[in-house]
């Protein structure tokens, strides 16, 4: 019963490996997370913020590729700023300043349980998606016999090419938002498998937090 169970969930489940920070699906497509540190706009001044959004729109018509922009929302892990606090509470000679630390471990614990603590996160995604040719398409190529060279050079592209043809637009991409004044960090295989965790656990607090999101 419970293989019937995972076999069903895997179904809906589009990822078949996750290789040097690379997503691939399993109709051959890879896929590219960056997360990105957003900035303060409102804080900007109104001739900086006309810059930001200058060079946003020159960004993106500059792309001949689509990318996909992701706000992840989730509940804030906070058992590890407690742990610290604790650590730093058991050091403390001072009875005074370790019964403020307790009573301050105390406030947040109960803050949390009472109000949902959420954090937001942004990530870019960037697509390689493999060359297909409509089944029309592929009659008249097989008319003029060039079908099955085509069929053939697809067939020859390897994993490490793809890659770097994805590695190519994810540089572009980079690129384009480092010049608006943000700072982009590709996820590697431990940060993907913990966003997908998340992901389809979306009632569930992390297991940890993302390295990234320390950094």
């Amino acid at each position: 019963m419970a293989q019937k169970q995972s076999g069903s969930t895997q179904q809906f489940v589009d990822i078949e490996d996750i290789v040097n920070g690379v997503i691939v699906l399993k109709n051959g497509s890879l896929r590219r997370i960056l997360m990105v540190a957003g900035i303060n706009f409102e804080l900007k001044s109104e001739e900086e913020q006309n810059i930001i959004t200058y060079t946003y729109q020159n960004f993106l018509n500059t792309l001949d590729f689509s990318v996909q922009f992701i706000i992840h929302s989730r509940k804030l892990n906070i058992d590890g700023y407690l742990k610290k606090l604790a650590e730093r509470k058991s050091q403390e000679d001072n009875g005074l300043l370790k019964n403020q630390i307790s009573e301050y471990i105390e406030f947040i614990r109960s803050f949390v349980e009472q109000n949902a603590v959420m954090a937001k996160t942004f990530f870019v995604v960037v697509p390689y998606d493999p060359i297909k040719i409509p089944v029309g398409g592929k009659k008249l190529l097989n008319m003029f016999k060039l079908g099955k060279k085509i069929q053939s050079s697809q067939t020859e592209q390897t994993l490490e090419q793809k890659i770097q043809q994805l590695n190519h637009k994810t540089d572009r991409v980079v690129n384009g938002l480092t010049q608006i004044g943000l700072r982009i960090v590709p996820l590697n295989n431990e940060e993907l498998i913990e966003l997908f965790y998340n992901l389809y656990n979306p009632s569930a607090i992390e297991k940890k937090e993302l390295k990234i999101a320390k950094e």
